[in-house]
Protein backbone atom coordinates (compact mmCIF):
# COMPACT_ATOMS: atom_id res chain seq x y z
CA UNK A 1 0.00 0.00 0.00
CA UNK A 2 1.52 3.29 -1.14
CA UNK A 3 2.48 5.90 1.65
CA UNK A 4 -0.28 8.79 1.17
CA UNK A 5 2.12 11.29 2.00
CA UNK A 6 4.39 10.44 -0.63
CA UNK A 7 1.31 10.10 -3.15
CA UNK A 8 0.53 13.80 -2.13
CA UNK A 9 3.77 14.80 -2.66
CA UNK A 10 4.02 13.79 -6.02
CA UNK A 11 0.67 14.90 -7.08
CA UNK A 12 1.57 18.58 -5.56
CA UNK A 13 5.22 18.45 -7.63
CA UNK A 14 3.61 17.27 -11.00
CA UNK A 15 1.04 20.15 -10.16
CA UNK A 16 3.37 22.84 -9.87
CA UNK A 17 5.67 21.55 -12.35
CA UNK A 18 2.75 21.76 -14.62
CA UNK A 19 2.30 25.31 -13.80
CA UNK A 20 5.92 26.62 -13.64
CA UNK A 21 6.15 24.31 -17.31
CA UNK A 22 3.71 26.99 -19.12
CA UNK A 23 5.41 30.18 -17.13
CA UNK A 24 9.02 28.67 -18.48
CA UNK A 25 7.21 28.00 -22.25
CA UNK A 26 5.42 31.57 -22.79
CA UNK A 27 9.00 33.09 -21.29
CA UNK A 28 10.82 30.74 -23.77
CA UNK A 29 8.98 31.83 -26.59
CA UNK A 30 9.09 35.86 -25.62
CA UNK A 31 12.01 36.61 -28.09
CA UNK A 32 11.84 34.38 -31.27
CA UNK A 33 7.75 34.77 -31.49
CA UNK A 34 6.11 34.88 -34.67
CA UNK A 35 8.57 34.13 -37.50
CA UNK A 36 6.90 32.34 -39.80
CA UNK A 37 10.09 32.17 -42.31
CA UNK A 38 12.48 29.61 -40.21
CA UNK A 39 15.26 31.02 -42.29
CA UNK A 40 15.15 34.48 -40.56
CA UNK A 41 14.89 32.65 -36.96
CA UNK A 42 17.69 31.06 -37.80
CA UNK A 43 19.77 34.62 -38.93
CA UNK A 44 18.19 35.91 -35.66
CA UNK A 45 19.03 33.37 -33.23
CA UNK A 46 21.26 30.73 -34.78
CA UNK A 47 21.07 27.17 -35.86
CA UNK A 48 19.21 26.33 -31.92
CA UNK A 49 17.37 28.44 -29.65
CA UNK A 50 18.70 27.11 -26.11
CA UNK A 51 17.42 29.59 -23.40
CA UNK A 52 15.54 32.80 -23.16
CA UNK A 53 16.26 35.66 -25.55
CA UNK A 54 15.27 39.39 -25.86
CA UNK A 55 13.33 40.22 -28.52
CA UNK A 56 14.75 41.79 -31.68
CA UNK A 57 14.17 45.41 -32.26
CA UNK A 58 11.35 46.15 -34.17
CA UNK A 59 9.72 42.69 -33.27
CA UNK A 60 6.91 41.59 -31.48
CA UNK A 61 7.79 42.28 -27.92
CA UNK A 62 10.23 44.52 -28.35
CA UNK A 63 11.45 46.62 -25.35
CA UNK A 64 11.11 43.57 -22.87
CA UNK A 65 14.07 41.23 -21.61
CA UNK A 66 15.13 37.98 -21.84
CA UNK A 67 13.07 35.53 -19.12
CA UNK A 68 9.94 38.15 -18.66
CA UNK A 69 6.59 36.85 -19.58
CA UNK A 70 4.30 37.65 -22.59
CA UNK A 71 0.98 38.91 -22.03
CA UNK A 72 -0.42 35.08 -21.62
CA UNK A 73 1.92 34.93 -19.23
CA UNK A 74 0.95 37.53 -17.03
CA UNK A 75 -3.08 36.61 -17.33
CA UNK A 76 -1.64 32.76 -16.11
CA UNK A 77 -0.27 34.79 -13.30
CA UNK A 78 -3.56 36.78 -12.51
CA UNK A 79 -5.82 33.67 -12.58
CA UNK A 80 -3.51 32.33 -9.97
CA UNK A 81 -3.60 34.93 -7.75
CA UNK A 82 -6.94 35.05 -7.77
CA UNK A 83 -7.14 31.08 -7.04
CA UNK A 84 -4.62 31.42 -3.99
CA UNK A 85 -6.30 34.33 -2.82
CA UNK A 86 -10.03 33.13 -3.25
CA UNK A 87 -9.58 29.40 -2.59
CA UNK A 88 -10.55 28.49 -5.47
CA UNK A 89 -12.35 30.05 -8.57
CA UNK A 90 -14.26 32.66 -7.96
CA UNK A 91 -15.35 34.20 -11.27
CA UNK A 92 -16.21 37.47 -10.11
CA UNK A 93 -12.82 38.06 -8.68
CA UNK A 94 -11.11 37.39 -11.64
CA UNK A 95 -13.17 39.52 -13.78
CA UNK A 96 -12.37 41.79 -11.44
CA UNK A 97 -8.79 41.49 -11.82
CA UNK A 98 -9.44 41.72 -15.75
CA UNK A 99 -10.79 45.02 -15.30
CA UNK A 100 -8.65 46.58 -12.80
CA UNK A 101 -5.47 44.99 -13.83
CA UNK A 102 -5.77 44.40 -17.45
CA UNK A 103 -8.07 46.48 -19.22
CA UNK A 104 -6.75 49.62 -18.05
CA UNK A 105 -3.46 49.00 -20.13
CA UNK A 106 -4.68 48.62 -22.74
CA UNK A 107 -6.14 50.40 -25.91
CA UNK A 108 -7.56 48.15 -28.09
CA UNK A 109 -4.70 47.65 -30.65
CA UNK A 110 -2.32 44.59 -31.01
CA UNK A 111 1.15 46.25 -30.77
CA UNK A 112 0.15 47.21 -27.10
CA UNK A 113 -0.71 46.49 -22.92
CA UNK A 114 1.51 43.99 -20.87
CA UNK A 115 3.72 41.69 -22.24
CA UNK A 116 4.39 43.82 -25.39
CA UNK A 117 1.11 42.37 -27.45
CA UNK A 118 -2.85 41.68 -27.05
CA UNK A 119 -4.34 38.88 -28.66
CA UNK A 120 -7.74 38.83 -30.42
CA UNK A 121 -9.50 37.69 -28.07
CA UNK A 122 -8.47 40.02 -25.21
CA UNK A 123 -8.69 42.77 -27.55
CA UNK A 124 -12.11 41.62 -28.02
CA UNK A 125 -13.04 41.52 -24.56
CA UNK A 126 -11.63 44.69 -24.04
CA UNK A 127 -13.70 46.72 -26.64
CA UNK A 128 -17.44 45.73 -25.55
CA UNK A 129 -16.22 45.37 -21.65
CA UNK A 130 -14.19 49.04 -21.66
CA UNK A 131 -15.89 50.86 -24.74
CA UNK A 132 -19.71 49.17 -25.30
CA UNK A 133 -20.02 48.65 -21.60
CA UNK A 134 -21.65 45.34 -21.88
CA UNK A 135 -21.26 42.75 -18.84
CA UNK A 136 -18.92 40.29 -18.11
CA UNK A 137 -20.87 37.44 -19.81
CA UNK A 138 -21.20 39.47 -22.54
CA UNK A 139 -17.64 39.84 -23.54
CA UNK A 140 -16.63 36.61 -25.78
CA UNK A 141 -16.12 36.87 -29.59
CA UNK A 142 -15.19 34.48 -32.11
CA UNK A 143 -11.37 34.24 -31.89
CA UNK A 144 -10.02 30.56 -32.61
CA UNK A 145 -6.89 31.04 -30.52
CA UNK A 146 -5.22 29.01 -27.43
CA UNK A 147 -5.05 32.41 -25.03
CA UNK A 148 -8.23 30.31 -23.15
CA UNK A 149 -6.06 27.13 -22.34
CA UNK A 150 -3.38 29.70 -21.29
CA UNK A 151 -4.86 30.82 -18.76
CA UNK A 152 -7.39 27.81 -17.92
CA UNK A 153 -4.82 25.43 -17.40
CA UNK A 154 -4.48 26.81 -13.73
CA UNK A 155 -7.58 25.63 -13.50
CA UNK A 156 -6.93 22.43 -14.67
CA UNK A 157 -4.47 22.15 -12.07
CA UNK A 158 -6.12 23.00 -9.41
CA UNK A 159 -9.45 20.82 -10.27
CA UNK A 160 -7.33 17.94 -11.56
CA UNK A 161 -9.71 15.32 -9.28
CA UNK A 162 -12.46 17.09 -10.11
CA UNK A 163 -12.83 16.71 -13.50
CA UNK A 164 -17.16 17.88 -13.24
CA UNK A 165 -15.61 20.79 -11.56
CA UNK A 166 -12.90 21.20 -13.76
CA UNK A 167 -14.71 21.04 -17.02
CA UNK A 168 -17.93 23.48 -15.55
CA UNK A 169 -15.23 26.43 -14.49
CA UNK A 170 -12.66 25.79 -17.35
CA UNK A 171 -15.96 26.16 -20.06
CA UNK A 172 -17.04 29.37 -18.20
CA UNK A 173 -14.14 31.13 -18.05
CA UNK A 174 -13.30 30.32 -21.72
CA UNK A 175 -16.45 31.16 -22.81
CA UNK A 176 -15.47 35.00 -20.99
CA UNK A 177 -13.43 35.77 -24.22
CA UNK A 178 -14.58 33.00 -26.53
CA UNK A 179 -17.56 31.82 -27.36
CA UNK A 180 -16.81 29.18 -30.31
CA UNK A 181 -18.13 25.70 -28.81
CA UNK A 182 -15.49 24.43 -30.86
CA UNK A 183 -12.59 26.31 -29.28
CA UNK A 184 -14.75 26.02 -25.82
CA UNK A 185 -14.40 21.89 -26.61
CA UNK A 186 -10.99 21.81 -27.59
CA UNK A 187 -9.96 24.52 -24.48
CA UNK A 188 -12.02 22.26 -22.18
CA UNK A 189 -10.40 18.81 -23.28
CA UNK A 190 -6.82 20.39 -22.96
CA UNK A 191 -7.76 21.13 -19.39
CA UNK A 192 -9.04 17.16 -18.86
CA UNK A 193 -5.81 16.18 -20.54
CA UNK A 194 -3.47 18.19 -18.20
CA UNK A 195 -6.02 16.92 -14.99
CA UNK A 196 -4.93 13.50 -16.05
CA UNK A 197 -1.25 13.95 -16.17
CA UNK A 198 -1.35 15.49 -12.55
CA UNK A 199 -3.10 12.60 -11.36
CA UNK A 200 -0.30 10.60 -12.92
CA UNK A 201 -1.59 8.86 -15.85
CA UNK A 202 0.00 9.10 -19.27
CA UNK A 203 -0.28 10.99 -22.40
CA UNK A 204 -0.63 8.05 -24.17
CA UNK A 205 -3.05 6.18 -26.83
CA UNK A 206 -4.86 4.49 -23.29
CA UNK A 207 -5.60 8.18 -22.30
CA UNK A 208 -8.47 9.27 -24.34
CA UNK A 209 -10.35 6.13 -23.14
CA UNK A 210 -9.76 7.46 -19.58
CA UNK A 211 -11.61 10.92 -20.82
CA UNK A 212 -14.51 8.90 -22.38
CA UNK A 213 -15.38 7.20 -19.55
CA UNK A 214 -15.52 10.56 -17.43
CA UNK A 215 -17.41 11.64 -19.96
CA UNK A 216 -19.69 8.79 -20.16
CA UNK A 217 -20.20 9.05 -16.21
CA UNK A 218 -21.12 12.69 -16.78
CA UNK A 219 -18.25 13.99 -15.41
CA UNK A 220 -17.15 15.82 -18.52
CA UNK A 221 -19.55 17.66 -20.38
CA UNK A 222 -19.47 15.84 -23.63
CA UNK A 223 -21.68 13.76 -26.19
CA UNK A 224 -20.52 10.49 -25.75
CA UNK A 225 -21.15 7.30 -27.85
CA UNK A 226 -22.68 3.66 -26.71
CA UNK A 227 -19.07 2.93 -25.96
CA UNK A 228 -15.95 4.03 -25.19
CA UNK A 229 -14.36 1.68 -27.82
CA UNK A 230 -16.11 3.25 -30.56
CA UNK A 231 -17.96 0.08 -31.72
CA UNK A 232 -21.38 0.67 -32.97
CA UNK A 233 -24.16 1.45 -30.52
CA UNK A 234 -26.71 -1.09 -29.56
CA UNK A 235 -30.51 0.08 -29.63
CA UNK A 236 -30.63 -0.14 -25.47
CA UNK A 237 -27.97 2.16 -25.08
CA UNK A 238 -29.07 5.19 -26.46
CA UNK A 239 -26.13 7.91 -26.96
CA UNK A 240 -25.73 10.16 -23.72
CA UNK A 241 -25.88 13.59 -23.72
CA UNK A 242 -23.60 16.05 -23.15
CA UNK A 243 -23.29 19.72 -23.98
CA UNK A 244 -20.80 19.28 -26.58
CA UNK A 245 -21.48 18.07 -29.93
CA UNK A 246 -19.19 15.38 -29.99
CA UNK A 247 -16.10 14.03 -28.02
CA UNK A 248 -13.49 14.33 -30.98
CA UNK A 249 -12.11 17.12 -28.83
CA UNK A 250 -11.11 14.17 -26.58
CA UNK A 251 -9.83 11.57 -28.69
CA UNK A 252 -7.50 13.17 -30.40
CA UNK A 253 -4.62 13.34 -27.48
CA UNK A 254 -4.77 9.91 -28.03
CA UNK A 255 -4.16 9.42 -31.67
CA UNK A 256 -1.26 11.68 -31.78
CA UNK A 257 0.59 10.14 -28.87
CA UNK A 258 0.00 7.09 -30.64
CA UNK A 259 1.83 8.25 -33.71
CA UNK A 260 4.29 10.24 -31.60
CA UNK A 261 5.91 6.98 -30.41
CA UNK A 262 4.82 4.71 -33.49
CA UNK A 263 8.22 3.57 -35.05
CA UNK A 264 6.37 4.12 -38.84
CA UNK A 265 5.69 7.55 -38.11
CA UNK A 266 8.27 9.94 -37.90
CA UNK A 267 8.70 13.79 -37.67
CA UNK A 268 12.57 14.59 -37.72
CA UNK A 269 13.68 16.58 -36.23
CA UNK A 270 10.91 16.68 -33.65
CA UNK A 271 10.57 20.65 -33.95
CA UNK A 272 8.84 20.32 -37.59
CA UNK A 273 5.32 19.36 -35.67
CA UNK A 274 4.77 22.97 -36.83
CA UNK A 275 4.72 22.37 -40.55
CA UNK A 276 2.68 19.07 -40.06
CA UNK A 277 0.47 20.68 -37.65
CA UNK A 278 0.59 23.93 -38.91
CA UNK A 279 2.72 27.25 -37.51
CA UNK A 280 0.07 29.46 -36.89
CA UNK A 281 -2.31 30.52 -33.83
CA UNK A 282 -5.09 28.81 -34.32
CA UNK A 283 -5.92 26.22 -31.46
CA UNK A 284 -6.36 23.29 -34.14
CA UNK A 285 -3.25 23.45 -35.08
CA UNK A 286 -1.39 24.26 -31.59
CA UNK A 287 -2.67 21.52 -29.57
CA UNK A 288 -1.70 18.27 -32.44
CA UNK A 289 1.55 20.16 -31.96
CA UNK A 290 1.67 19.98 -28.06
CA UNK A 291 0.54 16.87 -27.65
CA UNK A 292 3.09 15.18 -29.98
CA UNK A 293 5.64 16.76 -28.28
CA UNK A 294 4.55 16.02 -24.99
CA UNK A 295 3.88 12.05 -26.04
CA UNK A 296 7.80 12.19 -27.57
CA UNK A 297 9.30 13.33 -24.61
CA UNK A 298 7.35 12.80 -21.38
CA UNK A 299 10.36 12.79 -19.47
CA UNK A 300 12.59 15.01 -21.24
CA UNK A 301 11.32 18.63 -20.55
CA UNK A 302 14.05 20.65 -22.14
CA UNK A 303 14.09 18.71 -25.39
CA UNK A 304 10.35 19.16 -25.66
CA UNK A 305 10.24 23.33 -24.73
CA UNK A 306 12.67 23.52 -26.89
CA UNK A 307 11.57 21.43 -30.34
CA UNK A 308 8.07 23.66 -29.42
CA UNK A 309 10.15 27.32 -29.77
CA UNK A 310 12.17 26.20 -32.26
CA UNK A 311 9.10 25.30 -34.77
CA UNK A 312 8.87 29.07 -35.52
CA UNK A 313 5.56 30.35 -36.27
CA UNK A 314 3.01 30.72 -32.84
CA UNK A 315 6.07 29.09 -30.89
CA UNK A 316 5.14 30.63 -27.70
CA UNK A 317 2.05 29.21 -27.27
CA UNK A 318 3.66 25.63 -28.73
CA UNK A 319 5.79 26.06 -25.94
CA UNK A 320 3.66 26.73 -23.13
CA UNK A 321 1.24 24.03 -23.92
CA UNK A 322 3.84 22.04 -24.28
CA UNK A 323 5.49 23.09 -20.91
CA UNK A 324 2.64 22.36 -18.85
CA UNK A 325 2.05 19.17 -20.56
CA UNK A 326 5.20 18.01 -20.25
CA UNK A 327 6.08 19.88 -16.72
CA UNK A 328 3.05 17.66 -15.39
CA UNK A 329 4.78 14.72 -16.16
CA UNK A 330 8.81 15.36 -15.06
CA UNK A 331 7.33 17.56 -12.24
CA UNK A 332 9.09 20.43 -10.88
CA UNK A 333 11.62 18.21 -9.75
CA UNK A 334 12.43 17.63 -13.49
CA UNK A 335 12.85 20.65 -14.57
CA UNK A 336 16.00 22.01 -15.42
CA UNK A 337 17.21 24.19 -12.75
CA UNK A 338 18.38 26.58 -15.62
CA UNK A 339 14.97 27.05 -16.84
CA UNK A 340 13.87 28.42 -13.03
CA UNK A 341 17.30 30.52 -12.92
CA UNK A 342 16.87 32.39 -15.73
CA UNK A 343 12.96 33.13 -15.46
CA UNK A 344 11.84 36.60 -14.41
CA UNK A 345 10.66 36.62 -10.68
CA UNK A 346 11.02 32.59 -11.01
CA UNK A 347 10.76 33.02 -6.88
CA UNK A 348 7.20 34.77 -6.77
CA UNK A 349 5.85 32.30 -9.75
CA UNK A 350 7.16 29.28 -8.00
CA UNK A 351 5.41 30.65 -4.60
CA UNK A 352 1.85 30.76 -6.39
CA UNK A 353 2.55 27.51 -8.42
CA UNK A 354 3.09 25.90 -5.22
CA UNK A 355 0.55 27.52 -3.08
CA UNK A 356 -2.36 25.93 -5.97
CA UNK A 357 -0.78 23.20 -5.69
CA UNK A 358 -0.89 22.58 -2.30
CA UNK A 359 -4.68 22.58 -2.77
CA UNK A 360 -4.46 20.21 -5.21
CA UNK A 361 -3.93 17.02 -2.87
CA UNK A 362 -7.14 18.13 -0.31
CA UNK A 363 -8.95 17.27 -3.15
CA UNK A 364 -7.93 13.70 -3.61
CA UNK A 365 -11.12 11.49 -3.32
CA UNK A 366 -10.54 9.03 -0.68
CA UNK A 367 -10.66 6.10 -2.94
CA UNK A 368 -7.84 7.82 -5.18
CA UNK A 369 -10.46 7.61 -8.66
Amino acid sequence: MSDPGIQDAAVQDRAAGAIMGAFIGDALGLGPHWYYDLAVLRRDYGDWITTYADPKPGRYHSGLKAGQLSQGGIILRLMLHSLVERGGYDEADFCRRMDEEIFPLLNGMPVNGPGGYTQQSIRDAWHKRVQKNLPWGQTGGQADTTEAIERTLALAVRYAFQPQELGAVISTNTRLTQTDDTVVALTVAYGAVLGLLVQGHKLDESLSGKLLRLARARKLPFHTMAHTDLQPPRKDRPRKSGHFASPDALLTPSYVAAAAVDPDIRIEPAWKVSIVYGMTCAIYHQLPAAYHLAARFPNDFESAVLQAVNGGGENQARAMLTGALVGAQTGLSGIPRRFLDGLDEADILQRLAMDVASKVDALIPADGS
